[in-house]
């Protein structure tokens, strides 16, 4: 079963530029990067060749360095090697797991220039300083980011598309969902909270029909697989990613959720975690969420380098992170969730969805809170601060998660009588239908998607 990704119609695009330049699709491990690559390879291309690094032998590799200057003998000996025919502007080379050999890479340039083939790349970790230390990255290089499955891409793995085109409508004319349809995309919601969107887990799902404990197997082997990539670290800070990594539940289950650095260790300040944070975000296992000190101009200008969120890539991974087996048994954590009951870990997973289908959707994610020293705590809390991105007519877009069913806009109403004139709209999602409540629009999860 092939499971239908956005990201193709991407490579739709870039296959119009007529091999002008290379493309990098980079994402975490197990996101579904070398099989949209070579379903894309088989539809769009009349032959493709791919070279797999982390499994080629030392022999290919070296007909990248003995041939650098000789294009002709390099693809003869690669089609040779392979038993593949290219065709001048009709095939396709695939450089596979390309953070395995970063000398292919640099030959990008002098290949993409020769302009007889296409050049795909996908890489995991591929924009970690030690692996690009030695090399000249080509500028003939398009990068883009995959992640894992949206909701809307897991609506549509479940047979559910008339649905997505249901939610956008009534998105769009500000309505709410005819009830049954609003408790049925809950329940599917509910369901990609526990099972996540690596497509391999939602494969499994699938196939196992719907069993969870299927489903989390799979997730813990990609869990190990991210610690192993974390223990090949050779860098001093190893230590501290395993340390930032495993702890990721616990920082999640707080009410702020914001990163405090003395709790990770005793004595332990921001600075000396920079890299630390740098290694899990560009390896795209955490999507990062930093601090606006001022949200009346766009976040990225005044974002703390101290102040920061950091959320799983994925929240069928971070349940299974954040339970063993036997726990997720014990507590009823699946039936618990399915049917509605909130709890603290709810929360956690509903506040980390949110985030992974934000950072799907290309939202660089920023918050805000304000101290008031009057009350000695924060009188806004602002989860999340989306901007229209304009340098001259500029807009906030305030977002408040709320799992329960009851609270109140009180954080939202300050946030507009402070910035009020810079503000585009305000948004809480909540898992009631669509309401609009002191001229707040209030949606339910699954809109997240039409933001």
């Amino acid at each position: 079963m092939l499971l239908k990704r956005k990201i193709y119609d991407r490579l739709l695009e870039w296959k119009s530029l007529n091999g002008r330049e290379a493309l990098l699709i980079e994402g975490a491990r197990r996101v579904g990067k070398s099989t949209i690559v070579q379903e894309f390879a088989k539809n769009e291309y009349d032959s493709f060749l791919l070279i797999d690094f982390a499994r080629t032998s030392k022999d290919v590799k070296d007909f990248f360095v003995k041939f650098n200057n000789d294009l002709d003998t390099l693809f003869m000996m690669l089609q040779n090697t392979y038993g593949v025919t290219l065709i001048e502007r009709k095939s396709l080379i695939v450089f596979d797991e390309i953070q395995k050999y970063p000398v292919a890479r640099e030959m990008l340039k002098y290949l993409v220039a020769d302009g007889r083939y296409d050049y795909l790349e996908t890489g995991s970790l591929i924009s970690i300083k030690e692996n690009v230390k030695d090399i000249v990255i080509p500028s003939e290089e398009r990068i883009i980011k995959m992640y894992p499955m949206d909701f809307e891409e897991f609506l549509l793995a479940m047979g559910e598309e008339p649905l997505i085109s249901y939610i956008k409508k009534c998105f769009e004319g500000c309505i709410p969902l005819e009830r049954s349809l609003h408790d049925k995309s809950m329940q599917l919601f509910r369901e990609y909270m526990l099972v996540g969107g690596m497509p391999q887990v939602v494969l499994t799902y699938l196939e196992s029909h719907k069993n969870f404990m299927e489903a989390d197997s799979v997730k813990r082997s990609i869990l190990s697989l991210y610690r192993e990539d974390i223990m090949k670290i050779t860098s001093k800070n190893k230590a501290r990613v395993i340390a930032i990594f495993d702890i990721l539940p616990a920082l999640l289950s707080k009410h702020e959720k914001r990163v405090v650095f003395r709790e990770v260790q005793n004595g332990s300040f921001a600075e000396q975690y920079s890299d630390t944070f740098f290694w899990l975000t560009d390896s795209m296992i955490v999507n990062e969420c930093r601090k606006t000190d001022n949200p009346g101009i766009a976040p990225a200008l005044s974002a703390s380098e101290t102040y920061l969120k950091c959320y799983m890539c994925d929240t069928g991974l971070l349940l299974s992170h954040a339970f063993n087996e036997n726990e997720l048994l014990e507590n009823e954590v699946y039936r618990q969730i399915l049917a509605d009951k909130l709890s603290l870990n709810e929360g956690m997973l509903y506040e980390n969805t949110i985030s992974q289908m934000l950072t799907a959707s290309g939202h660089k994610l920023f918050f805000y809170t304000r101290y008031s020293e009057e009350k000695h705590r924060n009188d806004i809390e602002i989860d999340f601060l989306l901007s229209n991105n304009s340098k001259t007519k500029y807009r906030s877009f305030p977002i408040e998660v709320k799992s329960g069913k009851r609270y109140t806009t009180k954080s939202l109403l300050r946030f507009r009588d402070t910035f009020g004139d810079r503000m585009g709209g305000a948004y809480i999602i909540h898992p009631k239908n669509l309401i609009v409540k002191d001229d707040i629009i209030c949606i339910p999860p699954y809109m997240t998607i039409c933001l």
